[in-house]
């Protein structure tokens, strides 16, 4: 066995061998996905995903523009594999459909949800969420200055749930029953009277209720601003 051939072969991970010629930019975005979910973005470097794919990192570039491009490329297969419904013409209905089919993606890989606020997007798959939500807004009568706010806020507030609902820690509440307990005794130990009569609510967290309020929130903050522009 050759030095490089060793080299390969303490890098895969139990992988089989794949060359450079063999690479691809959807087989870089899969591994890019496997760092994320074990050492989170900031564990994404070149080297990283090259050791995950078993093979040197300058190969990479031949298909992304360095770690910029894997994380950009991370964002838009996140969002590009969004299944936008759709639309009804019923901001009730359309906004809680699109938070939905984005929950669910996002999910598969929380830990790169982030990066939808992080990076500019170009791609028609990336822009996909984008146009869908711009679309109901201005078809609601919102203006394109307002309607670009509304999407900002709407992505940022999506997101933020999402992460609190995978990395909730005490302050937000906790769901196993043993973990509620225990906080709530620490919050009614607290001497703080609002948090004391909170404190059942606060030791809780629900993940699908969190979500669903704050989809409800932002449903109704949309159509007081629709209500707005029309007025």
């Amino acid at each position: 066995m050759t030095r490089s051939t060793a080299a390969g072969a303490g890098v895969r991970r139990g992988r089989p061998p794949r060359g450079a010629s063999q690479l691809s930019r959807d087989a870089i975005v899969d591994a890019t996905l496997e760092v994320v979910d074990a050492d989170g973005v900031a564990g994404v470097s070149m080297r990283s995903v090259a050791r995950v794919l078993g093979v040197d990192a300058k190969s990479l570039y031949n298909h992304v523009d360095g770690k910029d491009g894997l994380l950009d490329a991370v964002a838009e297969h996140l969002l590009g594999g969004v299944s936008i419904p759709p639309a009804t013409g019923d901001i009730r209905v359309d906004l809680p459909a699109i938070a939905d089919a984005f929950r669910e993606r996002a999910l598969l890989h929380p830990e790169a949800a982030p990066l939808v606020l992080t990076r500019r997007l170009a791609s028609f798959e990336g822009l996909a969420p984008v146009e869908a939500l711009l679309g109901m807004l201005r078809s609601a009568g919102c203006s394109t200055g307002e309607s670009v706010h509304l999407v900002r806020f709407l992505v940022a507030s999506l997101i933020g749930t999402l992460l609190r609902e995978v990395q909730a820690g005490p302050t937000l509440g906790i769901s196993d029953q043993d973990g509620i307990a225990a906080r709530q005794r620490t919050l009614e130990d607290s001497g703080l009277p609002h948090v004391i009569e909170a404190a059942p609510r606060l030791a809780r967290f629900d993940r699908d209720a969190e979500y669903r309020y704050t989809v409800q929130a932002a449903t109704a903050l949309v159509l007081d601003r629709v209500r707005a522009s029309r007025a």
